[in-house]
């Protein structure tokens, strides 16, 4: 049976999808078959053959099989701005239910699907639903990728309190250091996991460029 997991974060641009294409390449690695999702993407880019995001050719470029881009991001937007806002103002509605086909589509053959997110936790993807509706309508469990800097042990208590409060099984977090000169780092990493169940998945140190497969050796293993 496929096993899927869901990829949320502290905040936007805290490293979600390097994250979840490190997954990949290390489930890749314990011999599985793994594929990346990303349902929800703004900040497109529009080129010969639609729009394109940068997050979602990612994961189709470090997952097992190359598939159809318009099964792993179904909803993509050009502005880089909330995708509840820019839905609504091209009268876009996005169904779970199409994401949720796609997802049934992309386990075909797999081991793992990884299902990143779009911003945080809480935001928006239309008027009533969020990115935690999305989730839950997936029924997946969760990863949770905590951006190290300043705010961050609040950040991460609220999102891992609030993810625990969905029903939904927070499987572990990540502590993914996104400021070069941060003081008192690991510190702050050692109070989060002081204070939340889940365990720590991997420790990653800032990046000053990113490689995938060098970033995946942090993991020890993945097991869900």
């Amino acid at each position: 049976m496929t096993k899927g997991i869901f990829i949320t974060g502290t905040d936007t641009g805290i490293g979600k999808t390097v994250i979840s294409c490190a997954m990949l390449e290390k489930l890749k690695q314990m011999g599985f078959r793994a594929q990346g999702m990303k349902p929800i993407a703004s900040g497109c880019e529009l080129t010969e053959q639609g729009l394109r995001n940068e997050d979602a050719e990612a994961l189709i470029e470090n997952s097992s099989f190359v598939q159809s881009y318009d099964l792993v991001n179904p909803y993509a937007f050009e502005p880089p701005v909330a995708p509840h806002l820019i839905a609504a103002e091209l009268e876009v509605g996005i169904n779970f239910d199409v994401i949720l086909e796609n997802f049934k589509q992309l386990e075909v053959g797999m081991d793992y699907v990884i299902v990143e997110g779009v911003g945080g936790w809480q935001v928006p993807i239309n008027e009533k639903q969020t990115v935690a509706d999305l989730a839950i309508k997936l029924n997946l469990p969760v990863v949770l990728v905590v951006g190290v800097r300043l705010g961050a042990i609040n950040h991460a208590m609220l999102t891992y309190d609030a993810i625990c409060q969905s029903g939904l099984d927070c499987m572990g977090w990540v502590a993914n250091i996104v400021e070069e000169n941060m003081l008192n780092s690991n510190e702050n990493i050692e109070a989060i996991q002081q204070r939340i169940k889940a365990p720590l998945l991997a420790k990653i140190p800032y990046q000053r460029s990113i490689d995938v497969q060098r970033i995946s050796g942090y993991f020890d293993a993945i097991n869900i």
